[in-house]
C-alpha cells in the first residue's frame, strides 16, 4: 500500500493518489490497482480510506443535517424550501404545528414566501425530496441576523475538529453563529462591527480552507481588526 500524494495536497481529475488495498472514498476511482482523483480538490485519507474533498460541489442532504433555507412555495399541507441543493426540501405542516391540532390555519400566517428558517433534515433517500422539521428546540423562523453563503464543502473546515474553529469564532467575534450543512451560515451579533468581523473571518476560512495554520491566522486577523477599530474610535 503506497501513497503518492501528501495529505491536504491539491489534486486534479485523473491524478494518481495511491496504490494498494485502500478503501475508495468520495471523488475517487480505481483502475489497474491504482486509485485516482475524479474531481479537483484536496487530498485526504483516514486510516485506510482515500478521499478527495472537492473545492466546489452541490449540497446533498443527509439525515440530521442542520440547514438554513428559504420558503419558496406555500401549499395546502406545507411549504417548499430552497436549501441550496439540487433537491427542493419539503416542510410539512405537521413538522411545524402540534400534530394533535385539527384546526386549519392559513399557512402563510406561520411561514410566508421569502421567510428564512433554521431546520433539520429528517428524511432523505435520493428517491424523494428531503423532508424538514422545525419542531425541535432552537429551530424555526429566522427573524434577525446576517446570512453568509460559502461552498458546502468548506463547512467541515469552518466547524473544525471537535468544533475548534467555530467555537473560536463565536468567542472572538462575540456572535452567535448557526452553521447550515448546506453552506448557509447565520450570524447574529450585538453590533454591526462584530457581525462584519464574523463575515470577514468566515469568507477567509472558505477561501483558505486548504491551508495550514488557518485557525491561528483567523484569530490574529480578528485581533488586528479589533485593535484598528479601537484606534479609529479613540483617534
Amino acid at each position: 500500500m503506497t501513497l503518492f500524494i501528501e495529505k491536504r495536497s491539491i489534486v486534479v481529475p485523473g491524478e494518481v493518489l495511491a496504490e494498494g488495498k485502500y478503501l475508495l472514498g468520495p471523488n475517487t476511482y480505481a483502475k489497474n490497482g491504482k486509485i485516482y482523483a475524479s474531481k479537483l480538490g484536496l487530498f485526504d485519507f483516514t486510516q485506510d480510506k482515500i478521499i478527495v474533498v472537492p473545492f466546489k460541489g452541490a449540497y446533498i442532504p443527509n439525515i440530521n443535517d442542520q440547514v438554513i433555507g428559504k420558503i419558496v412555495e406555500v401549499g395546502l399541507f406545507g411549504w417548499t424550501v430552497d436549501i441550496a441543493s439540487p433537491y427542493e426540501a419539503l416542510l410539512p405542516a405537521s413538522e411545524v404545528q402540534d400534530k394533535r391540532s385539527k384546526i386549519k390555519v392559513d399557512l402563510t400566517k406561520i411561514l410566508d414566501l421569502g421567510d428564512l428558517i433554521l431546520a433539520k433534515v429528517v428524511a432523505f433517500d435520493r428517491t424523494r425530496d428531503p423532508l424538514l422539521t422545525i419542531r425541535e428546540e432552537g429551530l424555526g423562523r429566522i427573524t434577525s441576523g446576517r446570512i453568509v453563503e460559502i461552498p458546502p464543502t468548506k463547512i467541515p473546515r469552518l466547524i473544525g475538529k471537535k468544533g475548534s474553529m467555530i467555537n473560536m469564532l463565536k468567542k472572538e467575534t462575540e456572535c452567535e453563529i448557526y452553521v447550515g450543512q448546506n453552506g448557509v451560515v447565520l450570524i447574529s451579533g450585538k453590533n454591526v462591527f462584530n457581525e462584519n468581523l464574523a463575515v470577514e473571518a468566515i469568507n477567509k476560512i472558505a477561501m483558505e480552507a486548504h491551508t495550514q495554520g488557518l485557525t491561528d491566522r483567523i484569530k490574529e486577523m480578528i485581533k488586528k481588526r479589533r485593535e484598528q477599530y479601537v484606534d479609529n474610535k479613540t483617534g
